[in-house]
């Protein structure tokens, strides 16, 4: 133990695991492979089918209208990333390579818990570098009408979401959240996606969504949860706002420690945020876990 805070390793994973499960958008059986990295490699993506690697930053964000998206229109990308890379920022994983065969992510239950289970299994290996994160140094906000996103100061990392939509079963819901990685397995990990019949009715129109089901997202019609099962929390909806920002911000290929806070964002504010927070270095310090003064930050990792 440092006498500043608690020492952390970089972090990859122990052995190769892989799953099967259908895509979001197409509706098709997508393979996810996931191995281990180096120190300083960082996540890098990679689509087998076209031998095409993807490295993890806002700059290989091309699309965050439905989802976050990486890679090249025209050269290759990856949809829907973000509920894996919640699962990778719950866990404190810097290094890996996460391969697909396909141009989206697997849906699984509309969740995080199935990656947590993947990761689980693949297991966790600390490596012979210090993890760095990224200190959050000034309040980095981005604006679209009331909705907002913002990044603030703080020595204990913490996201905080409210939501209000016109229909009975959401209306006005928040949630706060303090990370750490029990945390996140107990109150954030298992809240899915959620869709409105209508919007998927159309998208399936339009060739996408098509493996949309009340398997991998919470249904909605005019007045009522679809899902024969119910909701697994009251606030569910908030909650799984919080797993797609974890996610999005995971994008910067960091953890970050400051307080993260939204009203009604969206894959796109986050984009904006991570962007904005990476585009200054006033706004943020690259430092070692351990050179920090609260040892709070590390310990969320245990």
């Amino acid at each position: 133990m440092n006498r500043k805070g608690e020492k952390l390793q970089q972090r990859t994973i122990k052995r190769p695991v892989e799953v099967v499960g259908i895509g979001l958008h197409k509706g098709e059986p997508i393979r996810l492979r996931l191995e281990p990295l180096d120190a300083d490699a960082g996540i890098v993506f990679y689509r087998e089918d076209l031998a095409m690697s993807i490295p993890l930053s806002p700059s290989s964000v091309i699309d965050t209208r439905m989802a976050t998206v990486i890679g090249d229109k025209e050269k290759g990308f990856i949809s829907t990333i973000e509920h894996f890379l919640s699962a990778v920022y719950a866990y404190g994983i810097d290094n890996m390579r996460v391969i697909v065969d396909g141009n989206e992510m697997p849906i699984m239950d509309g969740s995080s818990i199935s990656f947590c289970l993947l990761l689980d299994e693949a297991g966790v290996e600390e490596l012979d570098a210090p993890k760095k994160i990224l200190r959050v140094t000034k309040v980095i906000e981005v604006k679209d009408g009331d909705k907002f996103v913002r990044l603030s100061p703080t020595d204990k990392a913490s996201f905080d979401f409210r939501i209000k939509f016109d229909h009975p079963v959401i209306g006005e819901q928040s949630e706060h959240f303090e990370f750490s990685t029990h945390n996140f397995i107990e109150e954030i990990a298992r809240a899915r996606t959620f869709g409105f019949a209508k919007d998927i009715q159309y998208l399936q129109s339009q060739n996408l969504a098509l493996g949309a089901s009340l398997q991998n997202a919470i249904g909605l019609d005019s007045h009522k949860v679809l899902n024969p099962e119910g909701l697994r929390f009251d606030n569910e909806f908030a909650r799984h706002k919080i797993l797609d920002a974890m996610g999005d911000m995971m994008v910067s290929g960091y953890n970050i420690l400051g307080k993260y806070e939204s009203f009604a964002g969206s894959h796109n504010l986050n984009y904006q945020l991570t962007s904005k927070l990476l585009s200054d270095s006033k706004n943020y310090e690259l430092v070692a876990v351990q050179a920090l003064q609260s040892r709070a930050f590390a310990k969320s990792f245990a």
